[in-house]
């Protein structure tokens, strides 16, 4: 073990876990929107908080990353995958945002899929957090994560093929497009968190 006269910060990752289970907690808000999809501004609102929670938790971390002279590793893979986290709730938030704005009422099945999957991903990056201090028994869940996505890019494929395939007014299609596009964004920065913690991990082994 190499010794330090500065003692490493471990803080981060309490504040890696905090800001992966707000990832968990919105994912699951936003889930529960577009399941029974009554009740929107509430339910909206609660996607809104887990967006301010996550901000702050992200400036903590990185408020704390300035003023900590040793850390636990690289200074710009505690900056990446602290803006990942807080990337993935942004990109949840614009979905929710959408599912209000473009005035749609029965969802897509599809789009269910799609939340249904984006939960499972996130319960694996708040796994991913569980272990990152360790540097180990991260592999099952970055394979469930890429796992996953690919399941996710599947949903994906299938759902545009039906909207350009004459069943939806040119409207529709722009609205669902939109929609369809964004939850896609957020089970792509989701693996992208995967990718940071995959790199972490290589370093240190």
């Amino acid at each position: 073990m190499r010794f330090r006269l500065v003692p490493t910060d471990d803080g981060f990752f309490d504040l890696f876990r905090s800001s992966s289970e707000n990832v968990v907690d919105c994912a699951q808000r936003l889930k529960e929107l577009i399941d029974d999809f009554s009740e929107v501004e509430a339910k909206h609102n609660l996607v809104v908080d887990c967006e301010r929670r996550g901000d702050e938790i992200t400036r903590t971390i990185l408020r704390r990353l300035s003023s900590t002279f040793v850390t636990p590793f690289d200074r710009e893979d505690i900056h990446a995958l602290a803006e990942e986290l807080d990337d993935v709730v942004d990109d949840m938030l614009a979905v929710s945002y959408l599912l209000q704005l473009t005035g749609v009422d029965d969802l897509l099945p599809e789009v269910k899929e799609q939340a249904d999957v984006m939960v499972k991903m996130a319960e694996e990056v708040a796994a991913l957090m569980d272990r990152l201090e360790k540097m180990k028994g991260v592999a099952p869940h970055l394979d469930s994560i890429d796992r996953l996505e690919s399941d996710g890019d599947a949903v994906y494929r299938r759902t545009m093929a039906r909207l350009f395939s004459g069943e939806y007014s040119a409207l529709d299609v722009l609205k669902w497009k939109d929609i369809i596009e964004a939850l896609e964004a957020a089970l792509n920065t989701l693996e992208d968190i995967g990718d940071v913690v995959e790199s972490i991990v290589l370093k240190h082994a």
